[in-house]
């Protein structure tokens, strides 16, 4: 699984580096499902995170969040990620 994190806007530093690595790993329970994730995170008076995961089937996730708060905004996208991530694991599961 690739993960690529781009900072648009602003220089994301290395602690802001490694609290989203840190959270990623939340995702790597479906790790055998992923091919690459894409996460872009903007500041333009707040901050927005767009984040496409690609599926080995194919299929992809697209979620996206906005606060004014680096680590709210990081912390809401892997919420919504996480549930996306889980809902299609069922759905492939159901399916074999």
């Amino acid at each position: 699984m690739n993960i690529n994190v781009q900072a648009v806007k602003f220089t994301m530093d290395e602690e802001q580096r490694e609290f989203v690595d840190r959270k990623f790993e939340r995702i790597k329970y479906a790790e055998e499902l992923i091919t690459d994730v894409l996460c872009t995170i903007k500041y333009d008076k707040k901050f927005s995170c767009d984040t496409t995961v690609n599926f080995r089937w194919g299929g992809n996730a697209h979620v996206g969040a906005e606060d004014f708060d680096f680590g709210a905004v990081v912390n809401k996208m892997i919420d919504v990620l996480d549930l996306k991530i889980k809902k299609e694991k069922d759905k492939v599961q159901e399916k074999k």
